[in-house]
């Protein structure tokens, strides 16, 4: 924690959401899901040359990051941050409970367990289930969660931050809509027919 929280200054995500008693259900995710409070997402890539330290940075800037991805917003930071900005506005009006909370259950419910992976063996390739790593889970359900919103929201009327917004609700309620848990159970369908 940073020397503001222990003076008692508490951050709060954009200003509006604390990031106090969120808890994660996952007991593999829970280390990886980083909820240090945070007042502003930005870190400037300090993790980005040491391993694994990305399991470091708070989920909301995870989020955004991912939102930067090429595309119409590819490199924009500021513009991914207000679509998620506003994304959070829109799950708090819609489900009247914390967007980060929200969130955090929607990577829960969408990051997969298990992947296939090719053996060669004696010259013939076999396809053989594997069980994912955490940190790679989280990966897959945040680029999971970015691309749906990316499909839903091109050639669309639906403005992106509506289709972020849509995507997180429904993978928070592991609803078959969403294109993150569509995406984890058909690769977790592969992989059960793989064993």
């Amino acid at each position: 924690m940073s020397k503001d929280v222990k003076k008692g200054v508490e951050f709060k995500v954009f200003d509006k959401w604390s990031l106090e008693g969120i808890e994660v259900q996952d007991a593999g995710l829970k280390r990886y899901i980083c909820l240090k409070p945070i007042q502003n997402p930005h870190s400037g890539g300090r993790h980005e040359h040491h391993r694994f330290m990305k399991s470091n940075v708070n989920i909301v800037e995870r989020l955004i990051n991912n939102m930067m991805r090429p595309g119409k917003s590819g490199g924009m930071k500021a513009k991914a941050t207000s679509i998620v900005k506003n994304a959070f506005e829109i799950i708090n009006l819609k489900t009247r409970k914390n967007p980060v909370e929200v969130l955090v259950q929607a990577i829960t419910n969408s990051s997969p367990c298990e992947d296939v992976t090719r053996v060669a063996y004696g010259g013939v390739v076999y396809p053989v289930s594997v069980d994912i790593a955490p940190q790679r889970r989280i990966d897959l359900a945040l680029r999971h969660l970015s691309d749906g919103t990316r499909k839903t929201a091109f050639s669309n009327p639906k403005t992106v931050d509506e289709a972020l917004a849509d995507e997180i609700i429904y993978a928070a309620s592991r609803d078959a809509k969403s294109f993150a848990v569509k995406k984890r159970d058909e690769m977790e369908r592969v992989a059960l027919a793989s064993r």
